[in-house]
């Protein structure tokens, strides 16, 4: 059974559908790259599955249980996190308070405030932030505030996590580090990853296949490398012929 399971999703917002009859599986330990240009549906897809969202039509299955239409809280609470394409922390609050409260909050069980505490220095460490009760969010820059949103993901001790465009704003030795940090977490913590993404390059250094929309269908589904030979493919991001561009 694959881990989750998308199928015939579609989001119609009045006259307009922004995703029609999406279709994919993730299947366990996998890194699945969810890309495609600005527009092309990936945001859309992905609210549906975290719940942001109600589909219209279609279904998510998550671990054999339907979670399609549930709100946020309980999608978190079923063993999905994720994080926000912008950071918005709790600036009064420190850098484990701001993580502790993902913890406390978004687990389906009862949390201590201790144990709460301390798997909020846990993820401060696996991302790479301070894990002192001092340290303040005052200074962090647009990657620290990245690494910040990862931590409070994964304080909700998730089986599957949304990383919404991970890469944005971010520059190239920044994009690479948020990169490997990504394949660190499922390496070391066992968790299933679906990254949403519209930056390509340093994505396919990483994912082990890729779904990729355009206008709200799917239009691949397959290896990173077959991807980037596939005729629509290079339309779809870079617009000009395609067969010029792969040769």
């Amino acid at each position: 059974m694959a881990k989750l399971t998308v199928s015939g999703l579609t989001k119609t917002f009045g006259g307009f559908t922004a995703i029609k009859d999406v279709a994919f599986e993730v299947e366990e330990g996998e890194i699945l790259g969810l890309i495609g240009p600005n527009g092309s549906g990936k945001s859309t897809t992905f609210n549906c599955i975290a719940g942001m969202l109600n589909p219209t039509a279609g279904t998510v299955v998550f671990e054999g249980r339907t979670i399609g239409g549930l709100p946020a809280h309980a999608v978190c609470r079923a063993g999905i996190g994720r994080t926000y394409q912008i950071p918005r922390p709790f600036h009064n609050l420190s850098l484990v308070e701001n993580v502790a409260l993902s913890s406390y909050f978004g687990q389906g069980k009862d949390v201590t405030r201790a144990t709460a505490w301390e798997q909020a220095q846990e993820a401060l460490s696996i991302v790479g932030l301070p894990t002192d009760p001092a340290a303040r969010t005052d200074g962090l820059n647009a990657s620290a505030l990245k690494k910040l949103e990862l931590a409070r993901a994964l304080a909700t001790q998730p089986r599957l996590l949304l990383a919404d465009e991970s890469l944005n704003g971010l520059d190239h030795g920044e994009m690479d580090q948020a990169a490997d940090m990504l394949d660190r977490v499922r390496r070391e913590r066992g968790i299933t990853i679906v990254w949403v993404e519209h930056i390509m390059g340093v994505l396919m250094r990483v994912v082990d296949r890729v779904v990729v929309l355009d206008h709200g269908e799917v239009i691949f589904d397959g290896a990173p490398e077959a991807a980037q030979a596939d005729r629509k493919v290079v339309e779809v991001y870079l617009g000009t012929d395609a067969d010029a561009e792969v040769a």
